[in-house]
């Protein structure tokens, strides 16, 4: 099953199978098509790729940061850019 990592409760695992950028024609229109290289590098460079597993450590309440494991480290990562990361969970 294909969930947001936002949909992981805490202590929930799953592997990374997409990350959703957005749609290229909006970001031109609004001058923001560099932004979207951006976020997928920050993620690459945190170590959030594709087939990466990933657990939700802690979720902070009133839709603040996730804290979560990846690779040997743990990491925080807004809620507007962890709702675009979408895990394969076997419940």
């Amino acid at each position: 099953m294909e969930l947001r990592l936002t949909d992981l409760r805490d202590g929930e695992s799953g592997i990374i199978t997409s990350i959703k950028i957005g749609h290229r024609r909006a970001h031109r229109e609004h001058g923001r098509a560099g932004r979207r290289w951006g976020f997928r590098r920050r993620l690459e460079d945190m170590g959030l790729t594709p087939g990466t597993r990933v657990t939700v450590v802690k979720s902070a309440p009133f839709r603040g940061p996730l804290e979560v494991h990846a690779r040997g480290s743990r990491l925080a990562i807004g809620r507007r850019m962890a709702e675009r990361i979408f895990v394969e969970v076997k419940r």
